[in-house]
């Protein structure tokens, strides 16, 4: 990947508003995750990130292929929750995007990016309305508390017509680890605990950009299925990403060995590939949504087509048949 100086426009840096960030609305007591231990793990691991950056590569190689597809100029973006700026610096090799912000709430990550950068958290951002034409963001939104406030705050902060490329975790993640943790727990101490925080399905994504706000919502799924030498390897690794439990309701004491022991046992009996490894699913949902716009295609009201659709396909039309009358018992 070629990195290169990217000098500021003399207008990038007014984008921030001169009043407090907007603060998130969601009830405390509706919160899933704990923010202030994922900052405070996140620090922790800020300068290994390098290491087990992987999924946020793939992340953001999938987000710029998104992006190639749209042919249209973006003179300015922000990459909400940026990490170390993987994804900052692919885009900004995007000769359309002029200027890139990168922005995070982890200080210790967002030092990393190049260009300009911001602290700031994903569930109040700190830009005017209608300031942005571009928003992208790889693996960071899936851990907010407020996901549809968040995606509000994006929506208001674009301009019209202004595009929101995004990736988050989803459902299917780590299913394994959360079976095998969940199966010994059970058989050793008699009850389960969350362990694996719930990620979002992608059925219910698109419902979540529409009442946003967004135009032209589109949500798609891939999966990942990645080997490891043994679950502790997996685990290992989800400590480097900064992204171990951080759900308010997890127990406090940490688990047994012999439960540790017993899930890794039930972990290789049933989910082992070849050579004794094992096998861990990433599911990775990406968003894409537009600021309403005038100059956006409508969708036509249903019964106002002037066409049919046989005679576009240049085929016939052959009926179904009647209806079937519930009343007629004949055979």
């Amino acid at each position: 990947m070629v990195c290169r100086k990217h000098t500021a426009h003399q207008r990038g840096p007014t984008v921030l508003h001169q009043r407090e960030p907007m603060k998130s609305l969601i009830d405390m007591s509706q919160a899933i995750f704990d923010r202030q231990l994922l900052l405070m793990r996140r620090t922790r691991i800020a300068t290994e990130i390098k290491s087990a950056e992987f999924l946020l590569r793939r992340a953001a190689e999938d987000i710029i292929a998104r992006l190639q597809s749209i042919t249209r100029e973006f003179p300015l973006a922000l990459n909400l929750g940026s990490h170390h700026g993987v994804l900052s610096d692919i885009l900004r090799d995007d000769d359309r995007v002029e200027t890139v912000l990168s922005g995070d709430p982890c200080m210790a990550m967002v030092v990393q990016c190049s260009g300009i950068k911001l602290v700031c958290d994903e569930e109040a951002l700190p830009f005017k309305a209608g300031c942005l034409d571009l928003v992208v963001s790889g693996l960071s939104l899936h851990h907010v508390n407020d996901l549809p406030g968040a995606l509000v705050q994006i929506r208001r902060a674009l301009k019209p017509d202004g595009l929101l490329l995004g990736a988050i975790l989803g459902g299917q993640t780590l299913k394994e680890l959360r079976f095998a943790l969940a199966r010994a727990e059970e058989e050793i101490d008699g009850g389960v605990s969350p362990r694996v925080a719930p990620f979002a399905d992608v059925r219910d994504c698109g419902g979540l950009l529409q009442r946003a706000g967004f135009a032209l919502p589109v949500t798609d799924a891939d999966s990942v299925e990645v080997t490891y030498g043994s679950m502790f390897d997996l685990m290992r690794d989800i400590r480097a990403m900064g992204a171990s439990n951080v759900l308010l309701e997890r127990r406090r004491q940490p688990l047994k060995r012999s439960v540790f022991l017993r899930a890794a046992e039930i972990y290789s009996e049933n989910f082992s590939v070849s050579e004794g490894r094992i096998t861990a699913t990433f599911e990775t949902i990406h968003l894409t949504g537009w600021a309403p716009d005038a100059s956006q295609p409508k969708p036509l009201k249903p019964g106002s087509a002037k066409a049919r659709l046989a005679d576009a396909l240049n085929t016939d039309e052959l009926s179904t048949g009647e209806k079937a009358d519930p009343f007629d018992n004949s055979p």
